[in-house]
């Protein structure tokens, strides 16, 4: 169907306005410079002497070459647009102007991936992550709820290739679990999932009530990068508590039968992680370590953020969801950040979540203002 010209030139200009936007924050001509720069290091004789340090280099050309000819093409496919849809005006083509409609959409989804791989660009966003699962009040619903987030990530992981690994699992009494935690590894995989960080909310008919009502639960999602052993972060040894517990899970042959699980309390901050996926304590205790680590780096970065969702909140419930699950009385994903609802409510929660997260990236990256979490759904 074609659109009409004033609504197909004002998308073109909101295109146009993204990648101005990208080219203040790209910087071409400083870029090109310093590929230059790469490129007479390159040909020194002693380049590969060092060969961490070339190995840095290497991977800071390959980041810049990919944005650069990233922002290239889309810069060309919105000048050609214009061009093209002006021309087909001009001489009344149907069919051209049909088929530029067509193609806007891709045009723009071209646009808003160039967005997000500029906001992927943070000092930690490349890192693995660390997903770490809590339900809310609730009981069995709510361990219920946290079971169905955990799969959701997995899935996610398994979409894209990614390595997950589990580093804590803790059953519920009834169904579900009452902590959970995976390592993601892949690129970038901290700089998608961070979006991810705050409570979310689910809205369903009990599959535990034998009345069938309608039952509000939540859970709490908290993400952290796993950093490497570059980044100093100070930990005094009177500032932890560590226990140790025989670890849980499925039951049969996997379960431990010695207390090999760590469980590390930071007390100045509350902040607890906990691993029990090998069966060596000396190994859980130093997964747990940079775990902790990197929960620590996680807080501290956040009382540098502004954003007023990005804190880790301790209260998990009403008002302070950044995002709801409503799968009755209708079936329907809606986040308070990017204000976008999604009706495939089942393929997000099977671990389709590029299009939900993208759209709070950009609506973060935009300084666009945060929806109000509402009771209503």
């Amino acid at each position: 169907m074609i659109i009409d010209a004033y609504e197909y030139i004002e998308r073109i200009k909101k295109l146009q306005t993204q990648l101005s936007n990208a080219r203040g924050i790209i910087k071409p001509t400083e870029v090109k410079a310093r590929l230059g720069e790469i490129a007479a290091l390159e040909n020194d004789q002693n380049f590969w002497s060092d060969l961490e340090k070339a190995a840095l280099i290497q991977k800071e050309k390959s980041r810049l070459e990919r944005v650069l000819s990233r922002f290239n093409e889309a810069a060309t496919a919105v000048e050609d647009a214009q061009a093209l849809f002006e021309i087909a005006s001009d001489e009344q083509d149907g069919g051209a102007l049909e088929a530029l409609s067509e193609e806007l959409p891709a045009l723009e989804e071209k646009i808003d991936a160039l967005e997000v791989e500029l906001m992927l660009s943070g000092e930690t966003d490349g890192a693995n992550a660390i997903v770490s699962i809590t339900p809310g009040a609730g009981g069995t619903e709510s361990q219920d709820w946290a079971s169905m987030l955990y799969r959701m990530y997995l899935r996610w992981a398994e979409r894209h290739s990614f390595k997950a690994e589990i580093l804590d699992y803790q059953d519920g009494e009834e169904a579900g679990i009452k902590d959970a935690s995976i390592l993601i590894k892949g690129a970038n995989a901290y700089g998608y999932l961070k979006a991810e960080n705050g409570a979310h909310r689910l809205v369903r008919v009990s599959p535990f009530d034998g009345a069938a009502r309608r039952h509000t639960s939540f859970a709490q999602v908290s993400v952290s990068p796993e950093i490497d052993d570059n980044v100093n972060i100070v930990i005094d040894d009177k500032d932890l508590r560590i226990d140790t517990y025989r670890s849980s899970g499925a039951g049969g042959q996997h379960v431990n039968k010695t207390e090999s699980a760590i469980r590390i309390t930071h007390l100045p901050t509350g902040v607890v992680v906990q691993c029990q996926n090998d069966r060596s304590q000396h190994k859980n205790r130093e997964t747990a370590f940079k775990m902790l680590r990197s929960k620590l780096y996680e807080l501290e970065m956040q009382k540098r953020r502004d954003e007023a969702n990005s804190a880790i909140k301790t209260e998990i419930g009403w008002g302070r969801q950044i995002r709801s699950y409503v799968l009755f009385p209708y079936r329907q994903v809606k986040d308070n950040r990017s204000k976008q609802s999604f009706n495939n409510a089942d393929a997000i929660l099977d671990g389709d979540l590029d299009k939900l997260i993208e759209g709070v990236l950009v609506s973060l990256q935009r300084g666009e203002p945060i929806g109000n979490a509402t009771d209503d759904e």
